[in-house]
């Protein structure tokens, strides 16, 4: 299965994705706090992108809403963890069920009755802005005033409560990265991934030739909520403290997309890139603007809008596929 998932992949694209993971592997050896917190949310971006390109760049299903799984895994997790003790790891598997389940009955409501295009967005924001609504009328994870997770000086990294210092957050978030990578690879090589890419293109085309939609619909919008409530995890243990309005707004979800749509919708290394191009740059902005004293709020938005702006006239396919041609890295035909 292996060999058929790699067969016709150019062999300097193993080598280029090695040399690149050794860097990122090595980095806090060299990187300093700052650049390592950089890294962090980088990763985190491409992680939360990748999960969300299943959906909308594999099975062409546009969601405007994913912070809801984010919110989901988030909540899910710190609550249990505040509440009973019990860790992240532990708690993960009921977040993702959550996120599964509520992705399974937005994706019920849409494909089965016919909702899609900007209607679907549009669902995916009604359930995201309910869910936040609610939360904020909930006591049990702190409602409007927030829900705070225990925070302490610690001398050691305990992995299993993800408690410690950026360093180990670091690994964590690009482990996850890394076999949500694998994972994408696997499923775009794979029956299931050419089935999303002829319904991305040509849904009445692909009905017309056997492939039950709504079931290869479904098993999208599953897969990506789920893989999405694990970034929330990492967000609620990172940051320590989590707010209805900030986990759930909209801009949570844009955040997300825009990483994909930038570097490549439909592409492995596309949500990569654009992380790393969107978060770097902006952050390098803000801190630069902070250095000259004309901090302002709202900088780092409007540098987002112009780099969409800027891909969407150029670029309309996103960064990713001309740097691929130009490296030569595309997958080979193997009738070429």
């Amino acid at each position: 299965m292996i060999a058929r998932l790699l067969h016709g992949v150019p062999r300097h694209a193993f080598a280029l994705l090695a040399a690149v993971l050794a860097v990122l592997v090595a980095a806090p050896v060299f990187a300093n706090d700052y650049v390592l917190t950089i890294l962090i949310l980088i990763l985190y971006s491409a992680y939360a992108g990748q999960a969300w390109n299943i959906l909308m760049g594999f099975a062409g299903q546009l969601s405007l809403g994913h912070a809801l799984y984010v919110g989901l895994g988030a909540y899910v997790t710190a609550a249990l963890y505040v509440h009973f003790g019990i860790g992240p790891w532990v708690g993960m598997p009921l977040a993702i069920l959550i996120s599964v389940a509520c992705g399974a009955i937005i994706g019920f409501l849409a494909f089965r009755f016919g909702v899609g295009g900007v209607y679907f967005a549009i669902l995916t924001i009604a359930f995201s802005e309910f869910t936040r609504i609610g939360f904020d009328h909930i006591d049990w994870v702190g409602g409007s005033s927030g829900l705070f997770l225990p925070v302490a000086n610690y001398t050691r990294n305990d992995i299993l409560l993800l408690r410690g210092q950026p360093v180990m957050f670091y690994y964590v978030i690009l482990a996850l990265t890394a076999v949500a990578f694998v994972i994408c690879h696997g499923l775009l090589r794979s029956r299931v991934g050419y089935y999303w890419q002829a319904i991305r293109e040509d849904e009445p085309a692909a009905r017309a030739l056997g492939i039950n939609t709504f079931r290869y619909k479904m098993i999208a919008i599953v897969i990506s909520a789920g893989m999405t409530a694990p970034a929330g995890v990492f967000y609620a243990f990172y940051y320590n403290n989590l707010f209805p309005e900030q986990t759930f707004f909209i801009l949570r979800s844009i955040e997300i997309m825009l990483g994909p749509v930038i570097g490549g919708v439909g592409t492995l290394f596309g949500p990569v890139i654009g992380a790393f191009l969107l978060t770097g740059l902006s952050e390098a902005l803000q801190e630069l603007l902070t250095h000259v004293g004309l901090e302002t709020p709202g900088a780092k938005r409007v540098f987002y809008g112009v780099c969409l702006l800027l891909v969407v006239m150029i670029l309309p396919n996103g960064i990713w596929p001309p740097i691929a041609r130009l490296l030569r890295l595309e997958r080979r035909d193997p009738e070429t």
